[in-house]
Order: structure tokens, then C-alpha cells, then sequence
């Protein structure tokens, strides 16, 4: 059975390392497979640590969009020690659901649903790399009866503060927002500390259908390199 390596981008926010594990754990358990994490930068141990001991790994992303990170630097990782590589989780049909469920908490724990909604992602200057949350929100608003738009914490416009003082301007009070984010960062806690914001949805990593999607991912690729060359990338 070939090693699962869940790439991560890392935060130094205290807790993000916790929420990340309990991901792998579930992967594990979906899998079987041993799974170890490997970050991008914040956090020990990096990702090229992590594959040198593991040539010939899978290789899963954690990453919803489709930015510099999972186009050039998981890749070029990957590429030195042999790994199979998947696609990250951008435009993954099980994220909307995912989003919805920890809508509805933060809106209970507000005291009631939303009027409208604010879907914040990453953000990225890339071509492309917004469109997993851009797929994400579309996705969303055939599960709300309320409007969706989209925000970006870095790179792209509008702001999650813009995007939610327009919605008001509009008329509407009770603005939540959905982050399109995996674990918590210095985006999560900007998103929650927005004054005019009526809920802010926590992360995505912890929800059991990240890890349906992470194991899902694994599986595809470990059919798939069967017999082939040792870098793959399953669409």
C-alpha cells in the first residue's frame, strides 16, 4: 500500500496543527493507508522533509484553490522524490455541502439563519486560482434559499470587509459569512473579527466529507499508478 502525504500550506496560528491531524486521522481510517502531513511553510515538518523519507508517496493537496502553491510548489516537491500527485480539492462537488453544514452552526450559534451570504475565500492573482471558491459559491447558492456572492482575504477583490458592507448597503443585517478556508490561519481570524459580520463558518478540514474527498483522491491515484511511471497527476 503506497503512503498517503497530506500536503498542507501550515499556519502559525495556535490549533491549526490540531485541526489538519484530525484530518489525517480520518483519512487514515477511510484508507488504512499510512498518512503522514507535510507543510508548505509555518509549521514543522515541511513537505519536502516529509516525502524524502516516503518516495514514490500519494501526494493529496490541501488546498482549495488552484493558486502558486498547487500549481508550482507541491508539484515541483513531488516531482524531486518520485510521487504520485493528485489534483488539490478545488471544484470538488463535496466542499458546498461541507460549507452549508458549517454555515448552519455559526448561524445557530448566532440565533437564527443568515439573509444573506458571504463566501471568502484565500484569494489568489493566478489565473484560475479562484475558482474553487467561485465554483464553491455557485455550488452553495443551489443549497440556499438566500443570495451568495464572493470575497477574496488576499489577492484578488472584493474584500470579505467590502463584501459584507455592500450587502448592508443593500438592506440586508444578518450577513454571514462562509470561509472557504481548510484549517485556521491569520485568514480565519481576520474573517471573525469583521464588526459588521452576523456568523462566520469555521474551517472546512475537520468536516467528515474533506476526508471522504482526501481519501477518495488517494484511492483514484493509487489504482491509476499501478504499473505507471512514478509521477501522476488524476484529474
Amino acid at each position: 500500500m503506497r503512503e498517503l502525504v497530506l500536503a498542507a500550506h501550515g499556519s502559525a496560528v495556535p490549533g491549526a496543527g490540531a485541526v489538519t491531524e484530525r484530518l489525517a486521522r480520518g483519512v487514515r481510517r477511510l484508507t488504512g493507508a499510512p498518512v503522514a502531513v507535510g507543510h508548505l511553510g509555518h509549521q514543522e515538518p515541511s513537505l519536502a522533509s516529509v516525502l524524502d523519507g516516503r518516495p514514490g508517496a500519494v501526494v493529496v493537496p490541501l488546498l482549495l484553490g488552484d493558486g502558486y502553491h498547487r500549481t508550482v510548489d507541491v508539484p515541483a516537491v513531488a516531482r524531486r522524490f518520485g510521487c504520485v500527485l493528485t489534483p488539490g480539492l478545488c471544484d470538488a462537488r463535496a466542499v458546498a455541502p461541507a460549507l452549508r453544514d458549517r454555515l448552519r452552526a455559526a448561524e445557530r450559534a448566532a440565533g437564527g439563519p443568515a439573509d444573506v451570504v458571504v463566501v471568502a475565500g484565500a484569494g489568489s492573482s493566478r489565473p484560475g486560482g479562484n475558482d474553487g471558491t467561485l465554483a464553491a459559491a455557485e455550488r452553495l447558492g443551489r443549497l440556499l434559499a438566500v443570495p451568495v456572492s464572493v470575497a477574496y482575504c488576499s489577492a484578488a477583490s472584493p474584500a470579505p470587509a467590502e463584501a459584507v458592507a455592500r450587502a448592508r448597503a443593500e438592506g440586508f443585517r444578518r450577513v454571514a459569512v462562509a470561509a472557504h478556508l481548510l484549517a485556521p490561519g491569520r485568514f480565519s481570524r481576520s474573517l471573525e473579527a469583521l464588526p459588521e459580520a452576523y456568523a462566520v463558518s469555521a474551517p472546512l478540514a475537520g468536516h467528515p466529507r474533506l476526508a471522504r474527498l482526501v481519501a477518495d483522491r488517494y484511492e483514484a491515484a493509487a489504482a491509476a499508478a499501478a504499473g505507471a511511471p512514478a509521477l501522476l497527476s488524476v484529474a
